[in-house]
């Protein structure tokens, strides 16, 4: 049975006829055999796993997503009447992006030992820990009076959740094979759109409750996004499954089903924690240094929307809670675009060709955005719809390319926390800096220009990776022993 077979073992290390294929440093140059077909059984599996894992793995990082940027509504939500978290709070608008721009510091500083300690303590203790002390954090932020204060409590959430996305990422590697995770990173990374839609709608309402109690609304909107967080931390403690073969809700028959089907490609809950070997390979990997690259240039348009979404519509010609309103249609947009561009890219096998397509599509829509007249507002906003839909669809078949083309439990998780901590820790810095405040009246160029181009890089960077993929598959194909199929890159 899988406890029997799995439990207690690494199924990677043990010396097993698969050992060198699955952990060798020249793993990309070996054949392995074909894993096993698409059946039935298989299906209903998935299914299974997909209603006990996806909604609740969704549900943790809109509730992230939420309290990391509901700074951005906290802003100039009832800015009209000098209650906004900028004015009472007496920073300048260089002094509060300093406080976005600390909480990146956190996360990039946190990525790589949260995705370690992930492994070593169980996923479903590690992320609910993490959740309770976001929420903490962030209902300590509807407390904060001065500029020290909202810095030091902006990086402490940052520290905290910098775990949540490449923990996610690298969770679902334990559960599904290559050319099923595109799309529900897409479910996961969409519920950050989602959050982009709620966060407007909730601020929207929470705006009328200022000076309730003597509290301004902005004080509020933390206060009110922070408890759920703390809540479903228990949740997430009880119900979030850990591995396959450690399942309660699994039949055996099923469990050894999971077993099989991951045997090649996914990651394992009895395989080794990270050693030194995994990591100078993990370094030395020069293509990966591609993957990282184009995640840290989609990191700007990402990071600088979720900050800056509601100053833009803003600057569109919709002010105060009529602007927080308006923020929800380009989110709720880009979800349902992430979803479809995620399942296609898994479906044909072309994730690098999605990710470039949904790029330009980006580029396309900032580059626009940059060009048009500042007052021309209903097509500046349609452009900001198009930007935003194109720039976050590019995301999910780019971190479901990056798992698919990594071979060990303890390398994928070290892959996927430098890809993030590279990219959105690093590279969302310059994000907090391209809206400048001083270009209101002008339309935001330089933010729009900038993500324009980024969004190019990307399109260009996956093109490339994608000519690199090829011509080691077709080495590998010649290579091969004939009769036997040789394990490809994923492109």
């Amino acid at each position: 049975m899988a406890t029997d077979n799995l439990s207690g073992r690494d199924v990677e290390k043990d010396g097993g006829p698969m050992t060198e294929e699955l952990e060798g440093s020249h793993l990309k140059d070996t054949v392995t055999a074909t894993v096993l077909a698409s059946s039935a059984p298989e299906r209903k599996l998935v299914w299974r796993q997909d209603k006990r894992i996806v909604p609740l793995a969704a549900s943790i990082y809109f509730l992230c997503y939420l309290d990391r940027s509901n700074i951005g509504n906290a802003r100039v939500l009832n800015s009209s009447t000098k209650n906004d978290m900028q004015t009472e709070t007496g920073t300048t608008a260089d002094s509060f992006n300093i406080a976005l721009m600390i909480f990146l510091v956190g996360y990039f500083l946190f990525e790589v030992p949260s995705n370690i300690l992930l492994k070593k303590l169980r996923p479903s203790r590690w992320l609910a820990f993490l959740m309770f002390s976001w929420g903490a954090v962030t209902i300590g932020l509807g407390g904060v009076h001065n500029f020290a204060a909202m810095t030091g409590v902006r990086f402490l959430l940052g520290c905290v959740e910098a775990g949540l996305f490449p923990g996610l990422v690298y969770y679902l590697t334990f559960w599904y094979k290559t050319d099923e995770r595109s799309v529900r990173v897409a479910f996961i990374l969409a519920s950050a759109t989602l959050a982009g839609a709620f966060g407007g709608a909730i601020a929207y309402g929470v705006g009328h409750m200022n000076q309730i109690s003597g509290l301004s609304a902005w004080r509020w909107l933390f206060i009110l996004e922070g408890i759920p967080s703390c809540l479903s931390a228990v949740l997430v403690w009880f119900f979030l499954p850990d591995y396959p073969e450690r399942a309660s809700w699994l039949s055996e028959s099923e469990k050894d089903l999971a077993a099989h089907r991951l045997y090649h490609e996914g990651a394992k809950g009895s395989a080794s924690s990270l050693t030194w070997a995994d990591v100078k390979s993990t370094l030395t990997d020069w293509r990966l240094y591609g993957h990282y690259a184009i995640y840290f240039a989609i990191s700007l348009p990402f990071s600088s929307l979720s900050l800056f979404s509601p100053s833009i519509v803003a600057g569109l010609g919709y002010h105060d809670l009529e602007a927080q309103l308006f923020t929800v249609p380009p989110w709720a947009v880009a979800y349902v675009v992430q979803v479809i561009t995620a399942w296609s890219a898994d479906h044909f096998n072309a994730r690098a060709y999605h990710c470039a397509a949904a790029a330009v599509v980006g580029a396309a829509g900032f580059l626009a955005s940059a060009l048009l007249p500042a007052d021309a507002y209903s097509h500046r906003y349609g452009c900001l719809i198009v930007g935003t839909a194109g720039a976050f669809s590019s995301i999910p078949p780019m971190l479901g390319w990056l798992t698919s083309n990594m071979f060990s439990t303890a390398s994928i998780g070290l892959a996927i926390a430098l890809n993030v901590s590279i990219g959105a820790g690093l590279g969302q810095m310059p994000g907090v800096w391209i809206y400048k405040a001083d270009e209101a009246s002008r339309g935001y160029p330089t933010g729009h220009g900038v993500n324009c181009a980024m969004c190019f890089f990307v399109a260009i960077g996956a093109l490339a990776l994608r000519y690199y993929y090829g011509r080691k598959n077709k080495a590998l194909i010649s290579e091969a022993a004939e009769g036997v199929a040789p394990r490809l890159y994923k492109l």
